[in-house]
């Protein structure tokens, strides 16, 4: 298998799934953004792209900060070397468990909203459940190129 050999995973592949984790986020941001400054009547409407616990601008600066460490992850995945992929077993290890309790509690908030709201089952209101899950997605990914093997 190219992406482990003799006891070394390559980075690089990896990269590429945490690009395509990357990019789907940053879609999911400027979507957001596009609903918020001009609501076109193509998209969802802007209570469907966020919850509502945060203001929006709050929530802008997070997203920001969260996609530039996922580019800059990916960046140092890309080229194979740099601070993210030095081998670090227990941050994968922990990195991985997170995604888990991550991903679940996902689970947990869909199945809320739709018991809650069984008026907009089965899409209504998932934009952010479903790129909260590409993060853990992208958690999960950088967890197992860094977790040793089993």
């Amino acid at each position: 298998m190219r992406w482990y050999r003799a006891g070394v995973k390559d980075p690089t592949i990896y990269g590429l799934y945490l690009w395509l984790f990357t990019a789907l986020v940053f879609g999911r941001v400027l979507g957001q953004l596009v609903v918020a400054r001009f609501a076109p009547r193509w998209l969802p409407p802007f209570e469907q792209w966020q919850s509502g616990l945060l203001p929006y601008p709050a929530l802008l600066a997070g997203q920001a900060l969260v996609l530039t460490l996922m580019v800059w992850i990916s960046i140092d995945f890309s080229r194979g070397a740099g601070f993210w992929v030095e081998p670090r077993p227990r941050l994968g290890l922990a990195a991985i468990v997170w995604s888990y309790f991550y991903f679940a509690a996902m689970i947990a908030r869909y199945v809320i909203r739709m018991t809650r709201r069984p008026e907009q089952r089965w899409l209504g209101g998932t934009i952010p459940i479903i790129f909260h899950s590409i993060v853990a997605a992208f958690q999960w990914t950088f967890g197992t190129y860094h977790a040793p093997p089993l």
